[in-house]
């Protein structure tokens, strides 16, 4: 009698799940969609690094990027929030609930044109945050118009030229006071990974700017968010790689060169990783070397700055180290008589 062939268990992590612990649904964006393998990466970075899916909350607004979290940790909280107002909505479960891990996962649109505003003072109150941008140049929901970070010059499928400058979120960010900074690109696995179990170590607010080609609307000759041209002008400050449409490209290559990865549109992409001797606690050199990768038309990559010495947005309000949801009505709301002498002092 034939033995009963035994199936493996599935290799765990050191709080004992698996990885199919912290995957989501089945995507529905289009195959080769740069957003599917920021999702792959943010499954792995959470598997490696031990979080407990119910710890965390995943937030977006409204976009194609902002469709992202049914695709990954399904057994975590979710919020989608209106476009442009995730920031509020992720300031708001925060401080209510300080134990969540929150990771908010929204596009170009969300952020650098109707969310700019929110953006702008999520990043200077320093909230404790992932902020992921998957960036596109485009509206990839409305038929792929220009979006405020698309590179002056950029075209259209349709031949549309754009002539507006781009909004460079990762340097708004850091001028602005987000203590940890990256750049990625969605096809480079090994460096997108590495930066996003960083980010989750960080305590504060964690911005990453993820090139993710669209595939429909953005990734034909001309455009400068194109996969052959991210290839041929990015400029890592770690390392890079690429997706191309159905099919997975892969480079690696070192610190400090350029590399240039043919798209499968035949368009072509520059990369270049940041030298590992680059000081990314220096706001001063992280804002120079990015303004010099514009002026050479490169995409620059990797961590360009991180400050672990200032206070989150809890620590400035001085809140109690309870979640504000657990704690009784006495202790969050004001007694009568507290109210009473407000009143009296306004007469």
């Amino acid at each position: 009698m034939s033995a009963i062939p035994t199936v493996p268990a599935p290799k765990t992590n050191y709080i004992g799940l698996s990885v199919l612990d912290y995957r989501g649904g089945k995507t529905t964006l289009c195959a080769g969609c740069g957003h599917n393998a920021i999702s792959e990466r943010i499954i792995d970075a959470m598997y490696e690094m031990g979080i407990q899916p119910e710890g965390v909350v995943k937030l977006s607004g409204i976009g194609c990027s902002s469709k992202s979290p049914a695709y990954f940790l399904n057994r975590a909280h979710g919020f989608n929030a209106v476009h442009g107002r995730m920031p509020s909505v992720a300031t708001g479960v925060a401080l209510a609930n300080s134990k969540l891990m929150a990771i908010g996962v929204t596009g170009d649109g969300d952020t650098a044109s109707i969310g700019i505003g929110q953006f702008v003072h999520l990043m200077r109150r320093n909230l404790p945050i992932i902020y992921v941008i998957e960036d596109n140049g485009v509206y990839g929901l409305t038929k792929g118009q220009f979006s405020a970070t698309a590179d002056l010059g950029a075209k259209l499928k349709t031949g549309v030229i754009n002539d507006l400058p781009p909004i460079d979120t990762c340097m708004l960010a850091i001028q602005l006071g987000a203590t940890f900074v990256a750049r990625s690109f969605s096809g480079d696995k090994k460096q997108l990974l590495a930066i996003l179990k960083a980010a989750i170590a960080h305590h504060g607010t964690s911005m990453i700017d993820v090139i993710s080609p669209c595939v429909t609307f953005n990734d034909h000759e001309g455009s400068t968010k194109s996969y052959k041209y991210f290839k041929e002008h990015e400029e890592p400050v770690n390392e890079v790689g690429f997706v191309p449409h159905f099919e997975h490209i892969e480079v690696e290559y070192d610190p400090g060169t350029t590399t240039t990865v043919r798209m499968h549109d035949g368009s072509e992409l520059r990369l270049r990783k940041l030298e590992r001797e680059y000081d990314p606690t220096s706001k001063i050199e992280a804002l120079k070397q990015l303004a010099e990768s514009h002026d050479k038309g490169e995409m620059l990559t990797g961590v360009f700055y991180v400050n672990t010495q200032t206070p989150t947005f809890m620590d400035i309000l001085h809140l109690a180290d309870e979640p504000l949801a657990t704690l009784p009505e006495s202790a969050v709301r004001p007694p009568k008589q507290a109210l009473e002498e407000i009143m009296e002092a306004l007469r």
